[in-house]
């Protein structure tokens, strides 16, 4: 959609005090026009008809029917691109991911002051736009993770081969089907995906029920070891360094990069300063460039690249910011990536185990 055109937005929450909080911080901006507001998901189906909307902002808890039913019913008869905006508590962010698999394209905390939609008024609109290009892609299958394309090497890895990942709208699902496809006993792997406070514990919770890896939300000083993930926390930048023995993450609230906290540029540039890594980095759906420059600078230090192809992403921005600076080693549809992910750790271990060969070969035949 161009941006010449605004956007329309229909705001559904029981909340009246909400709906003018959103309202009034769209407000703000040019390229956005809220058309109408509703009570409740019954009112909202009657404003759809009448205002055609290019993209709605959901409550999940309300009156006669639940957001997520609303949201399922409309996924089949008229689909709208859909922000929900919930309240992330715990069983909020559980609710939220359920949003996510029924088609939402991506969740926001709700605001429950004017000092929090006034902090978030430049996200919502950034994510409205980003819903507003956003492609429709099939409903995932939400059977459990089946047997994984590859098994994980068994003779190891070295123990500085890391894999890092960025992703933004979209990016849940996508890195749903990647973590459910890959193999216990990977290196470890580092996850910068844009999400809310909160709502990253309630991901990684799930992602851990449904992977054979383990998966944590990442907790400052963690070390990152063989089969685990860790996910950045909402609202936090995550690094990795090298501490001798292994990888660690730490967290910091250094200003937004990209206007987003998580970076995947801040995770990406960090591992590019971990001497002698070897590093298998990945861009997947998003909007925006974050992400671009970070994986730049792992390619100038020998990292292996990939990102997600346009086909099968949500919005093909940031992977699309990557290839244009001409950084991304393979361009790969979604279903591959957990293949290519695996391939691309064992090349880099039997490359160890090549070198080390030849090393022990040209030893033995040194002169005494």
């Amino acid at each position: 959609m161009s941006l010449l055109k605004k956007i329309k937005v229909l705001v559904v929450d029981d909340s009246a005090m909400v709906r003018k909080m959103i309202c009034d911080a769209l407000a703000k901006d040019p390229h956005i026009e809220v058309v109408g507001t509703a009570p409740d998901p019954y009112v909202a189906r009657e404003k759809i008809l009448e205002l055609n909307p290019d993209v709605m902002t959901l409550d999940i808890e309300m009156p006669r029917m639940d957001g997520i039913t609303f949201l399922k019913i409309l996924q089949q008869h008229r689909p709208v691109p859909t922000i929900i905006i919930s309240s992330l508590t715990h069983a909020g962010s559980s609710a939220a991911l359920a949003a996510l698999e029924a088609g939402a394209v991506d969740v926001l905390a709700k605001p429950t002051s004017a000092y929090s939609i006034g902090n978030l008024g430049e996200q919502l609109a950034m994510r409205i736009k980003a819903a507003a290009v956003a492609r429709r892609l099939p409903a995932a299958a939400s059977a459990p993770a089946q047997t994984p394309v590859t098994a994980a090497r068994s003779g190891g890895y070295h123990p500085r081969q890391l894999i890092v990942i960025g992703s933004s709208t979209g990016g849940t699902e996508a890195l749903k089907e990647i973590l459910t496809h890959l193999p216990a006993g990977l290196p470890p792997i580092a996850i910068t995906q844009h999400i809310p406070a909160h709502f990253s514990r309630a991901f990684a919770e799930r992602m851990n029920e449904i992977s054979e890896l383990e998966v944590r939300e990442a907790v400052n000083g963690d070390e990152l070891r063989s089969g685990l993930v860790l996910i950045a926390p909402g609202d936090f930048h995550m690094t990795v360094q090298w501490a001798g023995q292994g990888f660690r993450v730490a967290l910091n609230q250094n200003p937004p990069v990209h206007h987003c906290r998580p970076a995947v540029d801040v995770l990406f540039r960090s591992a590019s300063l971990c001497s002698g890594a070897r590093i298998l980095a990945g861009i997947l759906t998003g909007m925006g460039s974050d992400g671009a420059l970070g994986m730049q600078m792992l390619k100038k230090v020998g990292a292996r690249t990939f990102t997600q192809d346009e086909a099968t992403c949500v919005v093909y921005g940031m992977p699309r910011a990557a290839a244009e600076l001409g950084v991304a080693d393979q361009v790969l549809p979604l279903p591959k990536i957990a293949p290519a992910i695996i391939e691309a750790a064992n090349a880099m271990a039997a490359a160890r185990d090549n070198q080390s060969g030849a090393s022990q070969l040209a030893a033995t035949h040194q002169t005494p």
